[in-house]
């Protein structure tokens, strides 16, 4: 069975503000999204979409088998890819109650409207939305190499790699892929420094490739 799938069909306005979105012509309605999942945030942004909101929660609570994993990835691909376009996303974050601290490896995301589960979950949103900028964990790749720059922790934390194994394998989990098919070294590099997220069987890549700079990238 393949573990790409397509993410959930969404509901998408033309403006960010709720307002604005309440005019005529401002909302695209539901938009199915067919198709590899790396070509859907272009998509919606050719389609004019500017604010999105996923019809149900992504569910990072329990051991999913490979079918849910796949469904969940699709979701949170779809949340990481439009964060990178600065595009606001409306979506809704499940976590197991003992995962009090698993917000932060997500924390580069657009904030969630609700955080389920742990407790002090209210105050994990707080922070989240408090602390929330673009460009708080991206990577870019560069002649020869790739780098990570991440924020999420508070300070910069930077990794750089020249071997291709490392690009390809940032390639292989951009979209989730069983963690068994990709280089357990660099897999065990990037588990250490929180760039991936395991979903049930899926390993995921956490870091977008940005498409939209707050400012000159050599500041970034």
């Amino acid at each position: 069975m393949s573990t790409t799938l397509s993410p959930p069909a969404v509901l998408a306005w033309r403006d960010y503000d709720p307002d604005a979105c309440e005019l005529p012509g401002m909302f695209l309605g539901e938009l199915a999204l067919p198709g590899p999942p790396q070509d859907q945030s272009e998509r919606l942004w050719q389609l004019g979409a500017r604010r999105v909101r996923l019809p149900r929660a992504v569910d990072l609570t329990g051991d999913p088998d490979a079918g849910r994993a796949a469904e969940e990835v699709a979701a949170l691909s779809l949340v990481r890819d439009l964060t990178a376009r600065a595009v606001l996303v409306e979506w809704d974050l499940c976590l197991a109650p003992q995962a009090a601290d698993a917000w932060q490896v997500l924390s580069h995301l657009q904030p969630p409207r609700r955080i389920e589960g742990p407790a002090g979950s209210v105050e994990a949103l707080r922070a989240w939305r408090r602390g929330h900028y673009l460009c708080k964990c991206l990577w870019r790749k560069g002649p020869g190499f790739v780098q990570i720059r991440d924020r999420r922790w508070g300070e910069l934390r930077r990794f750089t790699a020249d071997e291709p194994e490392y690009e390809h394998t940032i390639e292989r989990l951009a979209y989730g892929a069983p963690a068994g098919s990709v280089a357990t070294a660099v897999l065990d590099d990037f588990r250490g420094e929180r760039l991936v997220l395991d979903v049930g069987p899926l390993a995921w890549w956490l870091p977008y490739r940005i498409s939209r700079w707050l400012q000159e990238s050599m500041t970034i």
